[in-house]
């Protein structure tokens, strides 16, 4: 098995909100946000937040195997609420909160785990692609964004339209008939989409939050199956590399509407050597 992960924040003078770690057996990718232009009440920030429930979250899967994901989850949220509740306020509305996804070895099974709106691309050893995505934020903010997509991006019209749509966009946050993150409240893990994949059906498993993913949901530039071949050839760096030149070559977001010009953008690639070289022959 091999993993390779490329990470790279949205700006280079700007603290990157992603976290991505692995570990014999195991591999998680969170994507943390706040909300832009506002305090979060938390004196740690957001890229504290999402690293310390991911690191937390590592150590539970690898610890603890037989543990469902999703115990794994709300256990680590509640130990990352221990460790800032007396200093931070975590009933702010705008408490910093992150997407994960999480992957397992288990009992001749591939365990996975996704929560927000971060993907896992699944390669089987004929190379077929099955990806999975939490879509419930997707869905809550087609219904929100009115004026978002309409205007410049960076704009100061824009601007104000995107903190009027991410205001909204947090009173649906951990909510029936909202989308469901990772935050204070350890009870979100229990919305979380987990299943199992039969480990010899395996090729490759790959972690992604939506900066990486851009290429496909967001740009339509490439298909789930060319991301495959260009993860397999080039690594994740390349796939960052492709994002980075459509963003740059569509700054006001005219062709691409989208809240951020740029984004965090993380791809951790977990292959199989012998799946591969059984694809070529």
């Amino acid at each position: 098995m091999r993993f390779v992960l490329a990470t790279q924040p949205a700006e280079p003078d700007r603290e990157n909100e992603d976290f991505a770690a692995a570990a014999p057996g195991a591999a998680v990718v969170l994507d943390g946000a706040g909300v832009g232009g506002t305090e979060t009440g938390c004196t740690h920030g957001v890229a504290w937040f999402s690293a310390t429930l991911g690191a937390l979250l590592l150590r539970c899967m690898t610890a603890c195997p037989a543990r469902p994901l999703a115990d794994c989850l709300a256990d680590s949220i509640s130990l990352v609420r221990l460790l800032h509740e007396d200093s931070c306020d975590l009933a702010y509305r705008a408490s910093p909160t992150s997407t994960v996804v999480a992957a397992r070895l288990g009992r001749g099974v591939l365990e996975y785990l996704v929560l927000g709106d971060s993907s896992l691309l699944l390669a089987d050893r004929e190379g077929r692609t099955t990806v999975v995505t939490d879509r419930r934020l997707d869905e809550v903010g087609k219904r929100l964004r009115g004026a978002v997509d309409q205007l410049p991006t960076g704009s100061p019209e824009h601007t104000a339209a995107l903190a009027e749509y991410r205001d909204a966009l947090t009173g649906l946050r951990n909510r029936p008939g909202g989308f469901w993150i990772a935050g204070p409240d350890p009870r979100a893990a229990e919305h979380a989409l987990t299943g199992t994949v039969p480990l010899d059906s395996l090729a490759s498993v790959t972690l992604m939050s939506d900066g990486a993913t851009r290429l496909v949901d967001r740009f339509e530039l490439a298909d789930w199956s060319e991301t495959l071949s260009l993860l397999d050839s080039s690594g994740p760096d390349e796939l960052i590399r492709r994002v980075r030149e459509a963003e740059a070559g569509d700054p006001e977001g005219r062709r691409w509407p989208r809240g951020k010009a740029r984004d965090d953008a993380t791809a951790l690639h977990w292959a199989w050597a012998d799946a591969r070289n059984s694809r070529e022959r």
